[in-house]
């Protein structure tokens, strides 16, 4: 295999992370994610039992949770999508590193630890019943994928990685901190998808009259250890609010901050890719605040809410791909 095969399966392979990110927040907000009540199988079968057998045959197995044909695909079909992004990166793993091609390793293998960790965690979110620490990491984990593949597409094409402007090197320290409050954004959003928080508040700009009165920091930020199911959240009232108003704190913030670097950014850069990624950064920053507030305003439909965390992991992405542009130039200075 050459390179120029090597690029394209990278590229599919990104294309697919999304495809798997969107159906992973379709079947959360579907409340599918028990769709199935064992992994990774459903229901004991390989598919969702369909025949009135196969039906009787899993409830029998599974009483407690009677199967729901559309949650249960729902479930199925994002893990057979999650299970051939699997081997996908395995390929890019073993090629990598036996294909006798002078392409980076380390990535490639981060990739193939983390999709293995992943599976984990999909796992887990199964056999923990929806525990919220559990499937705020795999969808944390899901977005990390996706960055660690940008980076290696990015490093199979090191032409792009040249010409970076010193002069930028001053936004350096801006940049950590814009990539590390977007991180910390969107952690904050899926502790609030998992603890099913996100219609907590339905008022602007914040939450409902005397949101700060009601703060329950202790509930909000527990770990709630020891339910045996967590479907539909186990947090009272209060302690939902308090996550939700922390999530539009936190999206103010990062407004502010993000804006002001992909500014700063556009304004300094003379290298066309920078100013491209400057602009990038800031059309999916806006596309992102419009769909938060969309949410609230009509009470999170389910498109604009896959929508919502599609765009929040491009959005980690493009600031993960500009940060390596900042690293790289450092690197090549050093030398």
């Amino acid at each position: 295999m050459n390179k120029t095969l090597l690029q394209k399966l990278s590229s599919w392979t990104i294309l697919l992370t999304m495809l798997v990110i969107i159906l992973g927040a379709y079947t959360r907000l579907t409340d599918a994610g028990l769709g199935c009540p064992d992994w990774p199988g459903c229901y004991g079968f390989i598919k969702v039992p369909m025949t009135e057998s196969r039906i009787a045959q899993a409830e029998m197995a599974f009483p407690e949770r009677p199967l729901e044909p559309f949650k249960a695909w729902n479930e199925m079909i994002h893990r057979y999508f999650a299970g051939t992004l699997g081997l996908m990166i395995a390929a890019i793993f073993f090629i990598s590193w036996f294909g006798k091609l002078k392409v980076p390793r380390l990535l490639p293998t981060m990739l193939a630890a983390l999709v293995i960790f992943q599976a984990a965690l999909g796992m887990w979110t199964v056999t923990l019943s929806l525990l919220p620490i559990v499937v705020m990491a795999h969808l944390m984990g899901g977005f990390t994928l996706l960055c660690l593949l940008g980076l290696y597409w990015l490093q199979l094409r090191p032409q792009l990685l040249q010409g970076m402007e010193p002069q930028l090197q001053k936004l350096k320290p801006l940049a950590v901190l814009t990539t590390v409050v977007v991180a910390l954004q969107i952690a904050l959003g899926g502790w609030t998808a998992a603890n099913y928080a996100a219609l907590a508040c339905l008022e602007l700009p914040v939450c409902e009259p005397g949101w700060a009165s009601r703060l329950a920091l202790g509930e909000a930020f527990s770990l709630h250890l020891g339910y045996d199911d967590y479907e539909f959240g186990v947090m009272s009232q209060d302690a939902r609010q308090t996550i939700h108003a922390f999530h539009r704190i936190g999206a103010g913030i990062t407004l502010l901050i993000t804006g002001l670097f992909s500014v700063l950014l556009w304004r300094r850069a003379k290298m066309t890719l920078m100013k491209k990624l400057a602009l990038a950064l800031a059309a999916i920053l806006l596309l992102q605040f419009v769909l938060g507030v969309l949410n609230v305003v009509l009470h999170l439909p389910l498109l604009n809410a896959v929508a919502h965390n599609f765009v929040g992991a491009n959005l980690l992405l493009c600031m993960v791909l500009i940060l390596y542009q900042f690293r790289h130039r450092t690197r090549a200075q050093e030398n």
